[in-house]
């Protein structure tokens, strides 16, 4: 080791800094630098990689001569999974699970390594936070006790690197990443630089062995622990496990890819026995939805290549005091259901500025495409008026400031998966009507203002 000084870095971003500063000059983020010691000798991840050497020095490889054969994948054994990660895995690959603590992460990954234990092998599950005892009765309990999953409780990585050369597991979990240290680095574990470090070696024993590794980071609030954004640009793949803690549904999305798309999303329930696959999200998305309700409108939304009807309910009542009125949105982007709301009071003279509106997507699911401004709209109209907008209504269109509904995209995927719920009537931009092939027993209601869509669906 050389000579170690002082360096202040981001925890947000990785960005260092010689001095301490109040903001981060990459990231923008506020009191987030914090003082570690580096060395001044070059570190393990400073190494040449994809390139020949000849007499010790680094030789650029022509790229007509590299080989593009096509990446073969292998199933993990959840459809959910695979369908995020464009089919299956991809040896050598490192995939980051992020998301916040507790939400299943660690369930998620014990599912998938029992699964692939039993098609590619031995696989290693490496954990930092529990013990054997611990993981051996989750592992009960979600019948994943295979006998090619094997554990290590174990945070020194030069202890790990020493597991893996003596074992060659097929695949490997280390659960979390911010638990793992390097013995020869003076940071703590948890910080930027052993998480860098750490899952650098981690990646190039994964890329030299050809063995996917996932490894687990955990996204906190206070900033305490380096989160996965430092880690983005390291690894092939970034997902994020995401869900609301008070309802049992879990999305797993993509943020990066570099084998496959970034666009899939995989839907789950969380149940006493585990991760369940949905395959009809739709159906249990709209499971309890009251008939005839005011304010509660379904949106055909697109999640991926996937569409998914969800339910948005809003509620619209008198402000109790003087000033301004109340604004709570969940599941959606607050700002568009603001320009909703303003398109509303403007264009199609609703008085909403002495009420409060209260909007919420049903079953803790995120909407933040513009297509489903159309059926919010319609269901604060719905809700200010108390006026069902219809059992069999579904509504789709994007708004704008003049009031006019317009054109989406994949329409006729979002109508097909309606019609296969019953639903019989759509409310849709007049700009998506012709040459739309609408499905059997769905009829369309084409609109090309806001306030057409009010008239025909909220008409007092």
């Amino acid at each position: 080791m050389g000579r170690s000084k002082a360096v202040f870095v981001c925890q947000e971003c990785g960005h260092e800094s010689p001095k301490w500063l109040g903001r981060c000059p990459a990231c923008s983020a506020w009191n987030a630098f914090v003082e570690e010691r580096a060395s001044s000798a070059a570190g393990p991840a400073a190494r040449t990689l994809g390139t020949q050497k000849r007499n010790g020095e680094a030789r650029p490889l022509r790229l007509l001569d590299a080989r593009a054969a096509p990446e073969e994948r292998t199933p993990t054994g959840l459809r959910e999974f695979d369908r995020v990660l464009g089919g299956g895995i991809v040896a050598g690959a490192v995939v980051l699970v992020g998301g916040d603590p507790g939400i299943g992460k660690s369930t998620l990954l014990l599912q998938v390594m029992n699964s692939l234990g039993a098609t590619l092998g031995p696989v290693l599950y490496i954990s930092g936070e529990e013990s054997a005892q611990q993981v051996r009765l989750r592992a009960e309990r979600l019948g994943a006790v295979g006998g090619d999953l094997f554990f290590l409780a174990e945070t020194d990585l030069s202890v790990i690197e020493a597991a893996l050369a003596g074992n060659r597991p097929r695949a490997v979990v280390v659960d979390s990443i911010q638990t793992v240290f390097h013995p020869d680095l003076p940071a703590a574990p948890g910080s930027v630089t052993q998480v860098r470090e750490c899952a650098a070696a981690l990646l190039r024993w994964g890329k030299a062995a050809s063995v996917p590794v996932f490894l687990v980071g955990h996204v906190t609030k206070s900033g305490e622990l380096a989160g996965p954004r430092v880690l983005e640009h390291i690894v092939d793949t970034v997902l994020y496990f995401e869900g609301e803690r008070q309802t049992s549904f879990r999305l797993l999305r993509a943020v990066k890819n570099r084998f496959g798309p970034t666009h899939e999303v995989g839907i789950f329930e969380m149940t006493e026995a585990g991760l369940s696959e949905v395959e009809n999200p739709s159906r249990l998305f709209l499971a309890e939805r009251p008939p005839n309700a005011a304010g509660s409108v379904v949106i055909p939304a697109m999640e991926g290549t996937r569409p998914v009807l969800v339910e948005v309910q809003a509620l619209v009542g008198s402000t109790n005091f003087m000033g301004t009125p109340r604004r709570l949105v969940t599941g959606a982007d607050y700002n568009r259901v603001a320009i909703v709301l303003a398109v509303l009071e403007k264009r199609a003279g609703l008085a909403l500025g002495s009420q409060d509106v209260y909007v919420n997507v049903v079953g803790g699911v995120r909407v933040q495409e513009p297509a489903a401004d159309l059926g919010l709209a319609l269901a604060v109209a719905s809700s200010l008026r108390n006026v069902p907008v219809g059992q069999d209504t579904v509504a789709v269109g994007e708004v704008g400031l003049a009031g006019e509904v317009r054109s989406v995209a994949r329409l006729e995927y979002r109508l097909s998966e309606a019609a296969k719920l019953g639903f019989t009537r759509a409310v849709i931009p007049a700009t998506n009507r012709e040459g739309l092939r609408l499905p059997k027993g769905l009829a369309a209601v084409p609109v090309r203002r806001v306030e057409e869509a009010l008239e025909e669906c909220v008409a007092r």
